[in-house]
Formats: structure tokens, C-alpha cells, sequence
């Protein structure tokens, strides 16, 4: 990451975090994720975070849920999950917050702390994943593959893409991007997440969508290479 003034520093990292727990939400280190926040215990989550180094914990629970929406207290949540800060916020007439969350890091949870005014708490364990913080590293990825099976899953899906901004992108904010916004299925999302870098992330994506191409020729279920 870039040591700009505003930027999380790692050593600054806290051993306590506030957990968001999001059916089929994924946040990824330098990506960002827009949220809209209307549920008071998280409307009290936001305020605590901007008073504590504006990071929030984003986790995805581990059963099926309709995805973007926050899971049940209890809940039980992957192990890995990764921290946002807030960069932007605005309150709305309506009584609610929308914000943008710029993933700093991932981590581990130790295990969960009592409720903090109705939202839930971890003990995060950061330093597995200080790699978060690299730059790049000149990996190098299968982008013209990428690409190629991109534009045939966006019409398979229906999604409109600008191409020319696409075909711009550095591979390290287009695999991030891709992974974020891509109908992925959440435990499929999580296998990003869990990704050891930015080339692992990529072949995965690759397969995902590939299996997804092979599914829709032919009617049924198709194994992932």
C-alpha cells in the first residue's frame, strides 16, 4: 500500500475490531465496497469505528443467506475476513449512513468478544496476512484469458462492462474488482478471499468463470479444473 497520510499502517493495526457479517459480501485488500447502513446496532457499529481508526471487519457467515444483507447474532462466520476503513461517509434524512469501506487487511478471528451495543466484536489476529500491505510485486497473470472468458461471462450474465476502461486497468485493481463484483457463490467468494496472492486469486477467478461457461452450454453442473 502507498504511505499516504490517511493510510492504515500494519504495527497500527488493532487487536479488537467490530465485525460486519454480510451474506455474500466480499472485501478485499485495496478494493472498495459501498454499504448503505440502516440497522441501529450497526449505525452504532459506524459511529464506534469512526471514533477507533475507522476500520470494520467484514465476514462472511458460513450458511446461506440472501446475499448483501447482515446474518443473524450467533451466526457462525468464516474464520477469515478482512478490515475496511471507512474513507467516506454521509448521513441521509432517512436516519441512515452510507459509507465506503477501503479494504486495508485480512485477518484472522480468535475468537468473538461480547456483544458492544447490539454489534458483534473479534480479537483479529493480523499477522498472517502482512503481505497485505506489499505493493505490487510485478506478478505476472493470464490477462489475456482473463479477458477472453470475462466478455463471455458478462454476456452470459447479463452484465454491461465499459471495455476500453477495462482493458486500462492494472491486473492487481482488476482482479480485486472482479472478485468483489463477480455473482460468485459465497463459499466460492471466500476461496478468494483466502487466495495466498494476486495470481492464485486469478487462475480461481479464471476457473470460477470457465466452470460457469461450461455449466450454461451444457444445462447442468460442470467440475471446476
Amino acid at each position: 500500500m502507498s504511505d499516504a497520510p490517511f493510510d492504515t499502517k500494519f504495527e497500527d493495526l488493532p487487536a479488537e475490531l467490530p465485525l460486519f457479517p454480510l451474506n455474500g459480501v466480499l472485501l478485499l485488500p485495496r478494493g472498495r465496497l459501498p454499504l448503505n447502513i440502516f440497522e441501529p446496532r450497526y449505525l452504532n457499529m459506524v459511529e464506534h469505528a469512526l471514533g477507533h481508526q475507522r476500520l470494520i471487519g467484514i465476514a462472511q457467515p458460513t450458511v446461506d443467506g440472501q446475499a448483501g444483507l447482515s446474518a443473524p447474532d450467533g451466526t457462525a462466520l468464516y474464520q477469515i475476513g478482512c478490515a475496511g476503513r471507512i474513507t467516506s461517509f454521509q448521513e441521509t434524512t432517512g436516519g441512515q449512513i452510507q459509507l465506503t469501506l477501503r479494504g486495508v487487511c485480512r485477518f484472522n478471528i480468535v475468537d468473538e468478544l461480547p456483544l458492544m451495543n447490539s454489534f458483534r466484536r473479534a480479537r483479529a489476529d493480523f499477522a498472517p496476512y502482512k503481505n497485505d500491505f506489499a505493493t505490487d510485486d510485478g506478478t505476472v497473470i493470464d490477462r489475456q484469458r482473463l479477458l477472453s472468458d470475462l466478455r463471455a461471462y458478462f454476456e452470459m450474465e447479463n452484465i454491461e462492462a465499459d471495455w476500453d476502461t477495462i482493458k486500462q486497468t492494472p491486473d492487481d485493481r482488476l482482479v480485486t474488482t472482479l472478485a468483489m463484483v463477480c455473482p460468485f457463490e459465497p463459499h466460492e467468494k471466500q476461496a478468494l478471499l483466502e487466495s495466498a496472492d494476486l495470481a492464485h486469486r486469478c487462475k480461481l477467478i479464471i476457473g470460477l468463470i470457465e466452470s460457469a461457461l461450461r455449466r450454461d452450454e451444457n444445462g447442468g453442473s460442470a467440475a471446476m479444473n
